[in-house]
């Protein structure tokens, strides 16, 4: 059973380290198939609970989707808004820390969010409360403080690719 867990971990790190080795050398391709076994022998334990999910092609489409969505768009709107305040004289910010609910159930999802929400600039996770499922995020624009516009403007994206992921 150990060697199917180690299949899924495998190949997306062979497809991450040619990624972004950017070389399709024989050296790298090779060096690339090493890596990733050793990769998948030492975490595929701690990482597949399920292979059936983990190498199913349409959660694999949906995260090639999500990072395809998370490089380009979030990623440019993001940096696009705080360029535009940086370059304000007046550098029109608004800052604070809110509250925002999730509404995923595992912890991979739950990682993922925060991941993408402290890694997408003006918005940083500084704390996630499990019991009440609510992420603590520092916001550079609170546009309202309610539980509601804070989920629209900074979970809402990300959950809706996450959970065809991860659940």
């Amino acid at each position: 059973m150990k060697l199917v867990k180690i299949i899924p971990v495998a190949i997306l790190t062979y497809i991450i380290y040619i990624v972004f080795s950017g070389s399709v050398s024989t050296y790298d391709l090779v060096l690339g198939v090493v890596v990733a076994v050793l990769a998948g022998y030492l975490t595929s334990e701690l990482l597949v609970s399920d292979v059936g999910k983990a190498l199913s092609i349409k959660r694999f489409i949906w995260l090639m989707l999500y990072g395809v969505y998370y490089l380009t768009i979030a990623e440019f709107k993001a940096h696009f808004d705080l360029i535009k305040r940086i370059l304000n004289p007046k550098m029109p910010i608004n800052p604070g820390i809110v509250r925002t609910p999730y509404n995923v159930g595992n912890d991979y999802s739950v990682v993922t969010i925060a991941n993408s929400i402290t890694n997408t600039p003006g918005t940083v996770v500084v704390h996630l409360d499990e019991g009440r499922k609510t992420y603590y995020v520092h916001w550079i624009d609170v546009k309202a403080p309610d539980p509601k516009t804070t989920y629209e403007n900074i979970v809402k994206a990300f959950e809706g690719y996450v959970k065809k992921i991860f659940e």
